[in-house]
């Protein structure tokens, strides 16, 4: 059994376009979708039939030469099955006109509380990073005042006076530079628990 080329391959673009359009948000867009591919399905099932023959009836015709008729049978159930399906589409379409006055499709509200829970728990990582930096920051500054004081003392017996000078002043920029860094983490915490509250926040959750 031959198969022809061109219904074959036009088969397959008309059910390459109907996925393409019942991926789309517009139901207008998926209604055409529902009729090209139904259509493209049937034009494949036909041409697995293979070449046309005599009609299948027994007792005339010699079955060798008779069409097979499955695939015309398959078809014509294919047929009533699109036309319910587009028919339910179009009643879906109407309604939706009536109600939004558009017919593009919403995000479910189940999708909007996801996505919501998601951007809380990356919130949240983010607030614990900064946590995390300060304290690495703080610890860092230990140190290097300890190393600062190990200093001082091994040399104080030597130029007390400007080693006092020299530890002051690097003592106070020690702690401009804390006092800054501190600021900067407040500031930073402050701002994202304000995003987490906006997260948080039940009326939000509609605009998102």
């Amino acid at each position: 059994m031959t198969i022809a080329l061109a219904p074959l391959a036009a088969a397959g673009t008309l059910i390459a376009t109907g996925v393409t359009l019942l991926l789309e948000r517009s139901l207008v867009r998926v209604l055409a979708g529902v009729i090209v591919l139904g259509n493209g399905i049937n034009l494949l099932i036909v041409t697995a039939g293979g070449a046309a023959g005599r009609p299948p009836l027994l007792g005339r015709f010699a079955p060798e030469t008779m069409a097979d008729p499955l695939p015309q049978a398959m078809v014509l159930t294919a047929i009533v099955i699109t036309l319910g399906v587009s028919a339910f589409v179009l009643a879906m379409v109407h309604r939706l006109w009536q109600l939004t006055g558009s017919d593009e499709v919403q995000d479910d509200t189940e999708d909007r509380r996801v996505r919501l829970r998601a951007r809380r728990g990356e919130l949240i990582d983010a607030v614990r990073a900064r946590r995390e930096e300060y304290r690495r920051l703080v610890a860092e500054q230990r140190a290097e005042l300890a190393g600062l004081a190990a200093e001082s003392a091994e040399h104080a017996e030597r130029a007390q006076g400007v080693q006092d000078a020299q530890e002051k002043a690097q003592r106070r920029r020690l702690r401009i530079r804390q006092r800054e860094a501190r600021k900067q983490m407040r500031h930073a915490i402050r701002a994202e628990r304000e995003r987490q509250a906006l997260a948080l926040d039940a009326e939000v959750e509609g605009d998102d």
